[in-house]
């Protein structure tokens, strides 16, 4: 499957609240089917999040759940800072997204902007789940979500978790 090409953006609109219409309608931002990208912002969706079939919400971030009674919630409360060790937390939250999915339904993976954090998270279940190359993977999430721009230590800590990936499948090759 060809990474780079443009393929239909799905999106669930939200009705705007208090502005009388005049303001654009927000969308979640499906990055592929059952995973979903945003903020805080969409992370208190309720109707477009059920919409979507969200059933799980990823929080990259210090939030507290705003519907527990609704979502599974997973928090993994860490900084947006170049310092943070984001790498550690791939395996739990991929095991997270791939739970949503098994039982049929979606996960939002957001922080508070939609911008590094929860696009970092995004970015390395590509690379692991689709076998994309980092490359890939940001071109595919910031065709979706333009703004997707994770933080330089995050953008380290990817090129470190492909490569490792990629030995991890040479060595596969050469013991065959």
């Amino acid at each position: 499957m060809d990474q780079s090409s443009d393929c239909p953006i799905t999106s669930f609109p939200v009705q705007p609240v208090g502005n009388n219409g005049t303001e654009p309608s927000q969308e979640l931002c499906q990055i592929e089917e059952g995973l979903f990208l945003g903020s805080i912002t969409e992370a208190t969706m309720k109707d477009a999040l059920k919409q979507a079939n969200v059933t799980h919400i990823l929080t990259i971030a210090s939030f507290l759940p705003s519907f527990p009674e609704d979502f599974q919630y997973k928090v993994v409360n860490i900084s947006d800072s170049l310092n943070t060790n984001i790498a550690q937390h791939f395996d739990e939250c991929f095991d997270f997204i791939d739970e949503s999915k098994r039982i049929g339904g979606g996960v939002l993976v957001h922080c508070f902007m939609g911008v590094s954090r929860s696009v970092t998270i995004v970015a390395a279940y590509l690379i692991k789940k689709r076998h994309m190359s980092l490359s890939q993977a940001l071109r595919h999430v910031q065709s979706r979500r333009p703004q997707a721009s994770p933080n330089p230590g995050f953008i380290s800590q990817l090129r470190y978790f492909e490569q490792k990936l990629k030995e991890g499948e040479n060595a596969k090759g050469q013991r065959i």
